[in-house]
């Protein structure tokens, strides 16, 4: 199968225009996939083999692709920038039937940094920001402020990696604190979204990669999130490090595109999304909004859930 078409796009965003790049197929399955390409949340764009790559994999199986380009924490851009970027392409996707995708079939998805936004505005759709998607996808995601304690299994692989792979707890300090720009919002929910509620959020894929300390932050997420009542699958790829879809030539990168693909077009592998318990509505409402504590605000009123 061929694409039938790929074309840029901007969505209009709080921040100004959110560049977007469409991957229409050729034979539709009547699913869209809004996805986010990762980079430490300061590197990235639609042209990396994450975002490009696995955007044209997926449109060949049939699956309607939305890659956002999302705002960079750089020269002073910080949280909630992105994620409010992303928030707005997800709410110009998931419009009345906008590509031929009807508003009930978008999904949310990314890798690494990009998992973390995907989950963030997953919470935020829940908090009644937009429309809860069908599922989110979450690959390699860091979704900690604080990576977990790994396994000994993990540590063992991790203690084999070279140096500038291991993601050292100092080394993710720095770049979270680069992301969200002052201390006290590393525990902003929409920030990190494992320091949140997890309550009503979508079904979730989660696919770690092996060689990675970051696997425990998906870990542990996915074990949350089965904890809240989620539906929630959860993947070790073997034999491959943080960030293996820009290794296109690995088999570990095709056999998770293979895994998305069939999470994406097969509806009973995905689960549903399952009312929050009755007496105590999930919501991040109360906690600090972020563009007021950027200003020493108050926190945010309380939103309704969905």
């Amino acid at each position: 199968m061929t694409i039938t078409r790929v074309s840029e796009d901007s969505v209009p965003g709080p921040h100004g225009p959110v560049p977007v790049r469409v991957y229409e197929p050729v034979q539709p399955e009547g699913t869209g996939l809004v996805w986010l390409h990762g980079g430490a949340f300061y590197q990235g764009d639609l042209d990396v083999p994450e975002a490009d790559w696995v955007s044209r994999r997926l449109a060949e199986a049939g699956i309607t692709v939305v890659s956002v380009d999302y705002r960079l924490a750089l020269d002073g851009v910080h949280f909630p920038v992105p994620g409010d970027d992303v928030l707005a392409a997800w709410t110009w996707a998931t419009g009345e039937h906008r590509l031929g995708v009807a508003p009930e079939n978008w999904h949310l998805g990314g890798g690494s940094a990009g998992g973390n936004l995907a989950a963030s505005v997953a919470m935020q759709a829940r908090d009644g920001r937009g429309r809860l998607p069908r599922s989110s996808v979450l690959v390699y995601p860091v979704l900690h402020d604080q990576v977990p304690p790994a396994s000994a299994e993990l540590r063992a692989k991790v203690a084999r990696l070279p140096q500038d792979e291991q993601f050292s707890p100092e080394a993710s300090r720095e770049l979270n604190l680069n992301y969200v720009g002052q201390e006290d919002l590393l525990t902003h929910p929409y920030a990190f979204p494992a320091n949140g509620v997890l309550d009503g959020l979508p079904p979730t894929l989660i696919v770690n990669s092996d060689h990675d300390g970051l696997r425990a932050s998906g870990e542990a997420y996915a074990a949350a999130l089965a904890l809240a009542g989620v539906d929630v699958t959860v993947v070790r790829e073997v034999g491959v490090g943080h960030g293996h879809l820009n290794e296109t030539s690995a088999p570990g990168a095709r056999r998770t595109v293979r895994r998305i693909s069939a999470w994406l077009t097969r509806p009973d592998l995905i689960g549903e999304a399952h009312e929050p318990p009755v007496d105590g509505a999930p919501t991040s409402a109360g906690v600090t909004d972020p563009q007021s504590a950027a200003r020493g605000g108050e926190p945010a009123a309380p939103t309704s859930v969905r």
